[in-house]
C-alpha cells in the first residue's frame, strides 16, 4: 500500500537569516500550549562528532568543513561533550558546561556561525561527575555544604522503604528492588566519605570508582605512639595492600593492629573518586543549575539541546527508576518553559522498546525524537531484500506526525531493543520487527565483528541485550554499496538526519581500541579518531564522495520541505519521492543487488539523474 504524507520536520525556509516554519502541522505544534517554539529548527543536515574526532581540535573540524567537497553539504554540528569540561564516558561525565580550552575556542564557533551551521549540545540531566564543584563541596563540607542534597543519598531515599544492611546501606524491599532497572551489575551506590568520618551511599546509576593515594610515613607521624621507623613501615604495608587493591579493613596490620583504626582514617582523607553521581532534582537548586547551563548552551550557539539520560531523573520508591510517570512529565514541562525563554528546541534522549509506545507519548508532548528504529531497520532492510518494516515505520511516522531525528551510527551503539514489541495494558503490541528477526540482526552484525552491551537486573543478573557496537559499515559487512544504499534512505526518510563522522569515511570496526578501553570499552569500536592525513585519503574514494554528494542534494534541495510519498512496490523494492512547489526527488531503490537512483526536478526543470551501483 502507497503511502505520503508531508515531512514533519520539514516545511522551513530561510529568512532573513533565520529559519521559519511553514508546515501547518508544525505551526500547531508552535500553537500548543507550552509546545517547543520550532521556528529555529532547520531542514538540513547533521553532523555528529567530537571536538577532537578528525584532527586534534575543533579547529580542525571546521577547517575540514571550509573544504569544497564539503559545501552545503551540512546546516547543523552535533558536537558531543568533550566540547564541555568532563572526565569519564568520553565526556558525559560533565564537570561543569564551561567551554574545554584543549579542544575548542570562541574562534571556532565564530567560525561556525559564519558557515551557517547551527549547534546541537548535550544537557546531561541525571548526573555530574565526581569532579564537580558541587560534589567537590559536599565532599569537604559535608552537611554544612549548600550542596549537601544536591545528590541523592540512597539511606535517606530509602528509609521508610527498606532495611539497614550490614555494610552501611540501607537494602530496599523486595517488592520495591525488584523494580530497579539497572545500567551495571549491584544496587547503584557509591559510599562516599564525609567530613565527620562517616561513610555514607549516594545514588550512582552508571560509573563509578574509588581508589587510594598510597600514603608517606610523614602523613603517620601525627599519630600517637608512632616514630619514624614504625611509620615507615606501616607506610610500606599499606601501601601493598593500596596496589593490590585491597579493602583497607582487611589489611593484616599484624603486630601494628593498634594503629589500624588512626592509620585507615589517614588513608581515608586519600580517598579519590571517579564517577557519575545521580542529581536531586526534588532539590531546587538542581532547578537553578538547569536554568543557567540552558543560557550557557543557548550562548554558545545552540539552536538544539539534547536532554542525555533524562529518563532516570525521576526517582520514586515503589516505582521503576526510569521514565516514571507522571514526574517525568512534569520534569519534562519545567525544562520546556526554561528551554522557552533561551529559544532552544529540546529533544529528549530515549531508549525504550517500540511497543512501550514511549517514543510515541515524547512526540505527543511536541518533542522531536531520536529515532532509534531505523538503524536496525536498515540493516534488516538490506540483509533480508525486504522494505516491508521499514515501510510500515515510514508511514507511521507520516500519519502520527511524528518529528524526528534519525541516524546510522552514532557515537554509541546500534539500538536493538528498541525495535521490540511491548506489553501494553490491555493488549500486547508488536514489534517494528520479530523477535526472531531481531536476534538475527544482532547476531549478523556480531558475526561481522560487533561487540553487546547488557542491562542487568538488581540481582546483578544480565536481562537483556541493549545495543550492538559496530561502525555502521562494518556492521554491514563492509560493503561500500549497502553503506551508500543505507545513506541514501536515512537521507530519503522524514526528519533531520544526523551523520556520525566515521561513517562518512566508511570506517571500519576499532577492536584495538575496544579491547584497550576495558568494561567500557565496546563503544570505542566506532570512536576511531582520525587525522587531517586520513581525511585527505579518504577523500579520494568514491564511497565517501557518493555520501557528501547524497547529503548535499538532501541538504539543499527544496523538495524535502514538501511530501513525502512512499510508492506500493514489491517487498525488495523501495520507491520514495518527495515534492515541493515542482521540486522533486525520487529514490528507487533494489534491496537484492543494492543498487539505486535518484531523479531530480528542481526550479529549472529536470536534473540528470544520479546512479549507484
Amino acid at each position: 500500500m502507497a503511502v505520503s504524507g508531508r515531512g514533519t520536520n520539514c516545511g522551513y525556509e530561510a529568512r532573513n537569516g533565520r529559519w521559519k516554519s511553514t508546515s501547518p502541522y508544525q505551526l500547531a505544534i508552535n500553537n500548543k500550549v507550552n509546545a517547543m517554539k520550532n521556528e529555529n529548527l532547520p531542514n538540513g543536515v547533521m553532523l555528529n562528532a567530537y571536538p577532537d574526532s578528525i584532527g586534534e581540535t575543533l579547529a580542525d573540524i571546521v577547517s575540514m568543513l571550509k573544504r569544497p567537497e564539503f559545501a552545503d553539504v551540512f546546516s547543523l554540528f552535533y558536537i558531543l561533550p568533550t566540547f564541555f569540561n568532563s572526565d569519564l564516558d568520553r565526556g558525559f561525565s560533565i564537570i561543569d558546561y564551561d567551554i574545554n580550552k584543549e579542544l575548542v575556542t570562541s574562534m571556532d564557533l565564530a567560525r561556525l556561525e559564519e558557515l551557517g551551521i547551527k549547534l546541537k549540545f548535550d544537557l546531561v540531566l541525571n548526573h555530574l561527575s565526581v569532579a564537580s564543584r558541587q560534589f567537590k563541596d559536599m565532599l569537604k563540607k559535608g552537611d554544612e555544604s549548600k550542596y549537601r542534597r544536591f545528590f541523592i543519598d540512597w539511606n535517606e531515599f530509602w528509609a521508610l522503604y527498606g532495611d539497614m544492611g550490614p555494610d552501611g546501606y540501607v537494602v530496599p524491599k523486595k517488592e520495591f528492588l525488584d523494580r530497579l532497572f539497572m545500567r551495571k551489575p549491584g544496587l547503584p551506590i557509591l559510599k562516599v566519605r564525609f567530613p565527620d568520618g562517616s561513610d555514607r551511599p549516594y545514588w550512582n546509576t552508571f560509573y563509578q570508582k574509588v581508589d587510594y593515594l598510597e600514603i608517606a610515613a610523614a602523613d603517620l607521624l601525627g599519630i600517637e605512639g608512632i616514630w619514624l621507623g614504625k611509620a615507615q613501615q606501616i607506610a610500606a604495608l599499606v601501601n601493598k595492600g593500596i596496589r593490590a587493591k585491597k579493602d583497607l579493613v582487611n589489611i593484616d596490620f599484624g603486630e601494628f593492629s593498634g594503629h589500624k583504626d588512626a592509620v585507615i582514617s589517614i588513608v581515608e582523607q586519600k580517598r579519590i573518586y571517579l564517577g557519575q553521581m545521580d542529581l536531586n532534582a526534588q532539590f531546587e537548586g538542581v532547578w537553578d543549575f538547569y536554568d543557567e547551563t540552558l543560557k550557557k548552551l543557548r550562548d554558545y550557539g545552540a539552536t538544539m539541546v539534547r536532554l542525555d539520560a533524562f529518563a532516570y531523573l525521576h526517582k520514586q520508591p515503589g516505582m521503576v527508576n526510569f521514565f516514571n510517570k507522571p514526574g517525568t512529565w512534569d520534569y519534562l514541562a519545567r525544562l520546556k518553559r526554561i528551554a522557552e525563554k533561551y529559544d532552544l528546541i529540546l529533544l529528549p534522549e530515549i531508549h525504550s522498546e517500540y511497543g512501550n509506545l514511549l517514543h510515541e507519548e515524547v512526540s505527543g508532548e511536541g518533542f522531536p525524537i531520536y529515532d532509534f528504529f531505523l538503524p536496525g531497520l536498515v540493516i534488516d532492510a538490506l540483509d533480508r531484500c525486504t522494505s516491508q518494516p521499514l515501510r510500515r515505520w515510514i508511514g507511521e511516522i507520516m500519519e502520527k506526525k511524528i518529528m524526528t531525528v534519525n541516524m546510522l551510527g552514532c557515537h554509541d551503539g546500534i539500538p536493538i531493543l528498541d525495535l521490540k514489541g511491548g506489553d501494553i495494558p490491555g493488549f500486547l503490541r508488536k514489534g517494528l520487527l520479530e523477535d526472531a528477526e531481531i536476534e538475527a540482526v544482532m547476531e549478523r552484525v556480531m558475526e561481522r565483528g560487533g561487540r553487546v552491551k547488557n542491562l542487568f537486573g538488581a540481582d546483578g543478573k544480565k536481562i537483556s541485550y541493549y545495543q550492538v557496537n559496530a561502525t555502521y559499515f562494518s556492521a554491514l559487512g563492509e560493503d561500500e554499496q549497502k553503506l551508500r544504499l543505507a545513506r541514501a534512505i536515512q537521507l530519503f526518510m522524514p526528519g533531520i538526519p544526523q551523520v556520525w563522522y566515521l561513517d562518512i569515511f566508511a570506517g571500519k570496526n576499532n577492536y584495538e581500541a575496544a579491547d584497550r578501553g576495558g568494561a567500557a570499552g565496546h563503544k570505542e569500536i566506532n570512536r576511531t579518531e582520525l587525522t587531517k592525513s586520513d581525511v585527505e585519503q579518504a577523500l579520494k574514494k568514491k564511497v565517501v564522495l557518493d555520501q557528501l554528494e547524497l547529503m548535499r542534494l538532501r541538504n539543499t534541495s527544496p523538495a524535502f520541505c514538501g511530501e513525502l510519498e512512499v510508492a506500493d512496490t514489491d517487498v525488495h523494492l523501495l520507491q520514495m519521492t518527495w515534492k515541493n512547489n515542482g521540486c522533486e526527488a525520487t529514490l528507487k531503490a533494489n534491496l537484492r543487488d543494492y543498487s539505486f537512483t535518484i531523479a531530480r526536478r528542481d526550479e529549472t526543470g529536470e536534473k540528470s539523474p544520479l546512479s549507484y551501483g
